[in-house]
């Protein structure tokens, strides 16, 4: 009888520089897998709750979005004084971007509502043949600001704080 023995290799250890060149099991695979995926749906999920608590914070603190809601609005006198004519722009009743005109006639006065939280505002630019003009700002009568331009192209403006819905309430 004879026998033959086999002997049997000893198993192979992998050193960091072998591991880099094998390849990975498909159990590794797949934890790597979902590793990943469990920190992408993290991420989105944080990404997307803080969008919401956001848009609650930028809703709630919006107060031209409230008085629009509520009807609140400031009665603002906007005044030119000077001779001559210039280019105003203001701040007009619908609260947003400004009104523009052109060549105006000095003196110049306008009354308008404009919206609890929207800061009111004028701009004063002088023409080509310069002079003086000045700019006054009173909300619900009550002055806010002056200032003058002089000279070719001169500009100034006249503007105050947003007035709280409280304040403008009419």
């Amino acid at each position: 009888m004879s026998t033959t023995e086999q002997l049997e290799e000893p198993a192979e250890q992998e050193g960091p520089e072998e591991a880099e060149g094998a390849e990975v099991s498909p159990v590794a695979r797949r934890r790597r897998g979902i590793a990943i995926g469990a920190v992408l749906l993290l991420a989105c999920g944080a990404f997307a709750t803080y969008r919401l608590v956001d848009s609650r914070d930028t809703a709630a603190a919006s107060p031209q979005d409230a008085s629009a809601r509520t009807g609140a609005a400031a009665d603002v006198t906007y005044e030119v004084l000077g001779k001559g004519t210039a280019d105003i722009s203001y701040r007009g009743s619908g609260g947003e971007g400004a009104d523009v005109i052109a060549n105006v006639a000095l003196p110049w006065k306008k009354t308008v509502s404009v919206p609890a939280g929207a800061a009111p505002i004028v701009q004063v630019t002088l023409g080509e043949k310069g002079g003086t003009a000045s700019c006054t700002l009173a909300v619900h009568g009550r002055h806010v600001q002056r200032a003058t331009a002089s000279g070719a192209f001169g500009r100034t403006t006249c503007g105050g704080g947003a007035p709280s819905a409280g304040e403008g309430a009419r």
